[in-house]
């Protein structure tokens, strides 16, 4: 195997203390079996090639040659803790964990000073992991800062967010950020073939069927704790029942669908919605409904869902089918009066119809371009002949007079100045000439010639 292929994210053998401990050598014969296949080196690393070639910034620090603190952020499962324990490794340094969601700055503090005195007493680097770092407020991110460019503790902060919306500035500046992505399904199923076979795993107890291995690959969703968690909760089905093979059924009685990485208040949140807006703007129904799916059976505010739909309504459908926007409200009014799950079906419907109506984009152009005139001070003042007449002395002030009636023509159309001096002949909307505003296209320009004159 390629020592470059990857790595997979695997909890601690144990809950560290309340300023985390040293890593355990081996995990124990009753440690889950996600914790028993941590890989023990990089020759045992699969997934995240593109981060572990010769040479690049992430095989460097795991090799010790470039010690540097660096930021992890990816979906679950893909390498984060086991980058840090790899790390900490090297030159025997110290392993530190802490949690977010349990420590504060307090612990920081006294971690932080036992690094200074383990530095300052035998040389030793810490080796300080901190899962889900986006849930570090800005006053424990500064905390940090003092003893990460001091190189008091090598930082490994790991979080499904992207870092650039979730930490502090300073603390970016100091630090790599390095991406990680899902493994595939080739890593996947490598993974649990090892599991299978390797001593430290089920040691070849049992065997897998390929419609289960199959199964196993897509419910683990690229998250390789996932497919280790289930993987052995279906042996112990097995085992239950004296059956050495794992079959797709073992494996339907453990487990009943995919985890949906999604996180509502993350950057996976801004990434789905946005490739759902794309995918009904590029007209792929499929792709809209699968994105759709994806917030849906994840839990999404299906109004948010609703509103992004009236709002693409008119962003990128317009006058090309006026009926878009009417749907994509009442859409939103089945979702408010009605709710999941049986509002996803006019959720379907609108997404549907959205995606396949034809595409334009003069509306948005249009008031765009119009506000932009407006807030650069090409306003210019209301014509007379067009201002209110309706009270006394008007008249004298040359409100209304001139004023044409468009309805006392035949065609309702007449040579009248509607704009401001500064704005006549300025032109704000161009209709598509597909869909319904074909005829707009037709349409537009012989009005502007009548009543341009």
């Amino acid at each position: 195997m390629n020592a470059g292929d990857g790595l997979f994210d695997l909890e601690p053998d144990s809950e560290p203390g309340p300023v985390g401990g040293q890593a355990s050598p081996e995990p124990s014969a009753t440690a889950p079996l996600a914790v028993r296949m941590r890989p023990r080196g990089l020759d045992e690393v699969v997934g995240q090639a593109h981060l572990l070639t010769p040479g690049a910034p992430l095989r460097r620090l795991v090799e010790g040659a470039a010690p540097a603190s660096v930021l992890l952020y990816g979906p679950p499962g893909t390498g984060k803790t086991t980058i840090a324990r790899l790390m900490s490794a090297q030159g025997n340094r110290h392993f530190v964990a802490l949690s977010a969601l349990s420590s504060g700055v307090k612990e920081l503090r006294t971690v932080i000073e036992d690094a200074r005195r383990r530095l300052d007493r035998t040389g030793q680097t810490t080796v300080l992991f901190i899962d889900e770092v986006h849930r570090f407020s800005k006053t424990q991110q500064d905390a940090l800062l003092g003893a990460v460019e001091d190189r008091l503790v090598l930082l490994v902060g790991a979080t499904t967010e992207n870092p650039s919306f979730s930490v502090v500035t300073p603390l970016l500046s100091r630090s790599l950020v390095l991406r990680l992505e899902s493994l595939s399904d080739d890593d996947i199923g490598l993974l649990l073939d090892r599991a299978l076979a390797d001593q430290r795993g089920l040691d070849g107890r049992f065997t897998l069927s390929q419609p289960a291995r199959d199964q196993l690959v897509r419910l683990s969703a690229g998250d390789a704790r996932r497919s280790l968690t289930v993987l052995e909760a279906a042996a112990d089905a097995a085992g239950a029942v004296g059956a050495a093979e794992i079959d797709a059924e073992i494996v339907r009685t453990v487990v009943e669908e995919a985890s949906v990485q999604y996180d509502r208040a993350g950057d996976q949140h801004y990434d789905v919605i946005s490739a759902f807006i794309k995918s009904i703007r590029g007209s792929d129904v499929d792709a809209a409904l699968h994105y759709l799916a994806r917030m849906i059976v994840a839990g999404e505010d299906p109004r948010f869902i609703a509103r992004r739909l009236m709002v693409h309504a008119s962003e990128d459908i317009g006058m090309a089918d006026p009926t878009a926007l009417p749907l994509a409200v009442a859409a939103a009014q089945t979702v408010q009066l009605v709710g999941l799950p049986e509002a996803r079906l006019a959720l379907a419907q609108a997404t549907i119809h959205l995606a396949t109506a034809p595409k334009s984009n003069s509306v948005i152009t249009a008031i765009d371009a119009a506000m932009t005139d407006v807030r650069s001070g090409a306003v210019g003042g209301v014509p007379p002949h067009l201002r209110d007449g309706h009270y006394a002395g008007a008249a004298k002030l040359g409100n209304a007079v001139g004023y044409r009636y468009p309805h006392n023509v035949p065609d309702g159309v007449l040579a009248q100045q509607y704009p401001p001096d500064e704005l006549v002949g300025r032109d704000y909307y161009n209709p598509v000439e597909h869909g319904a505003e074909r005829a707009l296209a037709e349409r537009v320009p012989k009005l502007r010639r009548v009543i341009r004159g």
